[in-house]
């Protein structure tokens, strides 16, 4: 259950140093470069169609940026092309503001020797830059990179710092957490493909592109579900699709978030040495057992939400010196069980970057040892794309480690399934340009693939429960076989079980 999350820390007046871009493959000198690439002259080197491509003062790093705008509505292209290319991949990538609104606004490259490739521009709605890229590969010497707006009256679109070079953007995991699924399964619930067809939902998942599940674990749920022997379970479900494995400890005996970080009712009366064994002994017979079946886990989360502290209120974040030797005891449980194994530090409100930074910045002082940042972002809580993708680029840039989105999602629709309330209700915390229909959810996803995939050391992302569609008996509080699903308008799931169109994310 995820609730909003108020910061541990006052903000903080932050100068974010943006690190160089990533590549899946090492990158080489590009064999051509863009001309006037900040628009400091004008439109030249560019070719223009219509009156709504212009240039304005307010660039990104200079005096200048380019424009599309028009007080009627408007389609128009900036476009360039290059030429004297070897043969190889090629990314695109640009600094983009946009009011979204647009029938569509993307980054293209076409006429490279294959199929054109394009990104959407995200919606812009703090006013923050985003950086976008795209990547195709050249067989035929040249490429044509262009901004396209097929636009309403008044929609408008910035573009600045285009660059172009060698190289191509990806991310390793675009992954989904399907803790539920096995509780669904038992309780009768049926997944469907999007043209009807009953199947496995992992099946449907891996078929859509989705190569990493996320699984919670509990200490002694009530109901069951989310122990280790469930997880084992699903584990080898998840390795025989050749997915990869990223296990998530909640230390609790149900829902462990910023809200509540409860200690397992077994371990309430512990002294504090005997809590921090406890944290070693669970990790690692969980971990254990699961690289003996033959299934490890590539990642491993020490705590789940973990702002303010875990198994409250010994390990609080005000007490960093105890916060800290709980999560030592995490972290060497996972190393001991299986050295293949990466450590990940989960917060949530990836939006945040004075929290994050308070927060691991304290970390790295008391030496704790991890390989992998982790970060909630759900955008009608946390903030806009911007503010998210500030984080992730400084995550890398500030300590060096990986990052990853390991938990979105977005509702496509605000109706609600059952007689559980929905966990997001509020149709004004929406966010702008992402209506809460199946075509909004669809967009919203794209965009935060998007920022994620245009930043250094990035591991993707993860979708909250997009298999948690309302299925009676599966709901939410272990402790209350009668409770419902509060997350059925944010499944990638309908209600009848058959996918929805933003399924498709995993593909990108």
């Amino acid at each position: 259950m995820h609730t909003p999350w108020k910061p541990l820390a006052a903000a903080l007046t932050l100068v974010v140093a943006l690190a160089a871009p990533a590549h899946a493959a090492k990158p080489g000198p590009a064999a051509a470069s863009v001309a006037n690439a900040g628009f400091e002259s004008g439109l030249s080197g560019w070719t223009s169609t219509g009156s709504a491509s212009y240039t304005e003062a307010g660039g990104r790093s200079g005096a200048t940026r380019l424009a599309h705008w028009s007080s009627s509505a408007y389609r128009v292209e900036t476009r360039q092309t290059l030429t004297g290319l070897s043969g190889g991949w090629f990314t695109a990538r640009a600094w983009v503001r946009s009011s979204g609104g647009q029938n569509a606004a993307y980054l293209t490259l076409r006429d490279c020797g294959g199929a054109e490739k394009r990104v959407a521009l995200p919606v812009s709605a703090d006013g923050l830059w985003l950086r976008v890229a795209v990547s195709t590969q050249v067989t035929s010497g040249r490429c044509t990179l262009a901004v396209v707006s097929d636009a309403n009256a008044g929609n408008w679109l910035n573009v600045d710092d285009v660059e172009f070079a060698m190289g191509r953007v990806a991310v390793p995991f675009l992954g989904g957490d399907v803790s539920t699924l096995t509780k669904a399964e038992d309780k009768g619930g049926v997944y469907r493909t999007a043209s009807g067809q009953a199947q496995d939902a992992l099946q449907i998942l891996g078929d859509n592109g989705m190569n990493l599940v996320r699984l919670k674990v509990w200490v002694n749920p009530a109901d069951g579900y989310n122990t280790k022997e469930k997880v084992l379970a699903m584990a080898k479900r998840v390795k025989a699709r050749g997915m990869a494995l990223l296990v998530d400890f909640h230390y609790s005996d149900a829902w462990a978030d910023p809200g509540q970080q409860r200690k397992p009712a077994a371990w309430a009366g512990y002294s504090f040495s005997r809590l921090a064994q406890a944290v070693y002994d669970h990790t690692y017979d969980v971990l254990n057992a699961l690289r003996a079946q033959g299934t490890p886990a590539d990642y491993a989360q020490v705590g789940n939400e973990i702002n303010p502290g875990m198994l409250l209120p010994d390990g609080s974040s005000d007490n960093w010196p105890q916060l800290s030797t709980l999560l030592k005891r995490g972290v060497a449980a996972v190393q001991a069980a299986s050295s293949s194994t990466k450590v990940m530090l989960h917060l949530a409100n990836g939006a945040d970057l004075g929290t994050v930074r308070w927060w691991f910045d304290n970390a790295v002082s008391y030496g704790v040892p991890f390989d992998v940042v982790g970060l909630s972002y759900y955008g009608y809580w946390h903030g806009t794309l911007g503010a998210l993708q500030q984080t992730l680029f400084d995550v890398p840039a500030r300590y060096g480690k990986d990052v990853m989105v390991v938990e979105t999602a977005y509702p496509f629709t605000m109706a609600d399934a059952d007689f559980e309330p929905n966990a997001f209700s509020d149709p004004s915390l929406l966010l702008p340009g992402y209506p809460a229909t199946s075509e909004g959810q669809l967009a919203h996803l794209n965009d935060v693939i998007t920022v994620t995939k245009a930043v250094p050391r990035s591991l993707g992302f993860v979708y909250w429960e997009p298999t948690w569609y309302a299925v009676p008996g599966n709901g939410w509080d272990p402790y209350n076989p009668a409770s419902g699903d509060g997350w059925d308008n944010q499944a990638l799931f309908d209600w009848s079980g058959r996918a929805l169109p933003a399924i498709t994310i995993f593909n990108r």
